[in-house]
């Protein structure tokens, strides 16, 4: 279930000071300023409808026990999880993904995607960028910016009611990546704390409120009794489309999966994983371009019994049906509202794991090599890019490059691959680095 911060907040009167504070300016405090100077960009700008959910498997998701198994490798290597066929005759998965090879007609395989310059946060790869790194001396990433964040920039929202970047992470500094030094203002929005902020009292009259005269005159009564005046500055220009956020209803009814049925609910799973999938597929439904999902801080970090998360059979064999679970549930679901075409939908970590197992049970950091998937957003399905070595532990063919995922998803957004962007020095950078060009065999 939901952390309490989602339940409903205390009922503020209208037209008071608090009221301002608690639903004008403490949705502003949760969105990046610019969120809404962008939003109102975008009303005037590109009519697609396309976005992105990109689950991140925090820590590191083994790519031998997952989704490139080697039965015939030696024991100490192979996966303890048996190998499965799946609906598309050739690829198979490991046996706790049954639901995931069930829909493996809608899926692409990458097993060679090169996270050599990966460490363990999110930045390189949630930036789809090489010389977005960690580097432990304060500059981790080196200003570069998330795919999210540049989503967030050069397309904006899918709705001028709806933020463009919404994480839904219960940590942030280890699963998601923002905007570097492209500007705060395209930093994703922390979606398990905006809920509460638009949620309006119980009684308002929302048709009432929408009345623009009525709406200024109430702005500015409460501006009149803000003691704050460099707090009323902040909000001078982006106040009243904060107001215009709050009243639409429209982000309040997203965030509300009460409406779904029990049902639905259940095939998305009662997990902190599982709600936050229907979360997501419910905010790109209501206009958000981009959201990233991660069910728990370094869940997918498997060393060993010794450590918190666990082994192989300890801790990764148990997690596993969950995001199976959620993953298909997603697909299906977009499929059935016949948004899976516009929804390009990812699942990866930060890096692989070790092919041969230590002596705790588990796999270490692997970084030549992660194996990921990807579904919708007009992709062919029943494809697997790439192949490893016999032991899953280096790149053989069909390499993937971060910068290729950024050139992908970019592609898919409609954004322009040749775009830059403006640094604080004055230098434009270019979004895809490196030579990223879109995954071939894909389209």
């Amino acid at each position: 279930m939901f952390p309490s911060n989602l339940q409903p907040a205390p009922a503020i009167h209208v037209g008071s000071r608090r009221w301002f504070l608690k639903t004008g300016s403490a949705a502003m405090a949760s969105l990046p300023l610019a969120t809404l100077q962008q939003v109102q960009a975008q009303t005037t700008g590109s009519k697609s409808k396309k976005s992105v959910i990109l689950f991140w498997l925090s820590g590191g998701p083994s790519q031998i026990d997952m989704w490139d198994p080697k039965p015939d490798a030696p024991v100490e290597i192979r996966s303890p999880f048996a190998t499965i066929t799946t609906a598309v005759p050739g690829i198979q998965f490991t046996e706790h993904l049954p639901k995931q090879a069930a829909i493996a007609d809608k899926l692409a395989v990458l097993r060679a995607v090169d996270c050599s310059a990966s460490n363990h946060t999110p930045i390189t790869m949630q930036a789809g960028n090489p010389l977005a790194r960690r580097t432990n001396d304060g500059k981790d990433g080196a200003g570069y910016p998330s795919m999210g964040s540049v989503a967030s920039k050069f397309k904006g929202s899918n709705d001028p009611s709806m933020p463009a970047f919404v994480g839904l992470a219960d940590t942030w500094v280890s699963d998601v990546y923002g905007a570097g030094h492209m500007s705060g203002k395209h930093d994703p929005v922390k979606g398990l704390e905006l809920a509460d902020k638009f949620k309006l009292p119980v009684g308002i009259n929302i048709q009432r409120l929408q009345n623009r005269a009525a709406l200024r005159e109430q702005i500015n009564g409460a501006r009149k009794r803000l003691e704050d005046n460099q707090l009323l500055d902040q909000f001078d220009v982006n106040t009243q489309r904060a107001f215009e956020m709050v009243l639409s209803g429209k982000v309040e009814t997203a965030f509300d999966v009460a409406q779904e049925s029990d049902q639905l609910r259940d095939e998305y799973g009662r997990t902190s994983v599982g709600e936050k999938t229907l979360l997501a597929r419910r905010l790109v439904e209501a206009g958000v371009s981009f959201v990233l999902v991660s069910g728990a801080w370094g869940y997918f970090d498997h060393h060993g019994d010794n450590v918190r998360w666990g082994g192989i059979e300890k801790g990764l064999k148990p997690l596993l049906p969950r995001v199976d679970q959620v993953y298909a549930a997603l697909i299906n679901d977009l499929e059935q509202r016949g948004l899976l075409d516009d929804t390009l939908v990812m699942m990866m970590g930060e890096f692989g794991r070790s092919p041969k197992i230590n002596t705790e049970a588990g796999r270490d950091h692997w970084v030549p090599v992660m194996s990921m998937i990807m579904s919708g957003g007009g992709i062919q399905g029943g494809l697997v890019l790439g192949s490893t070595d016999r032991t899953g532990g280096e790149i053989k063919s069909g390499i993937v490059r971060p910068q290729d995922l950024a050139a992908t998803t970019f592609r898919h957004l409609e954004i322009d691959l040749n775009s830059h962007w403006v640094n604080p020095q004055g230098r434009p950078i270019p979004i895809v680095e490196k030579g990223g060009r879109p995954i071939e065999g894909l389209i």
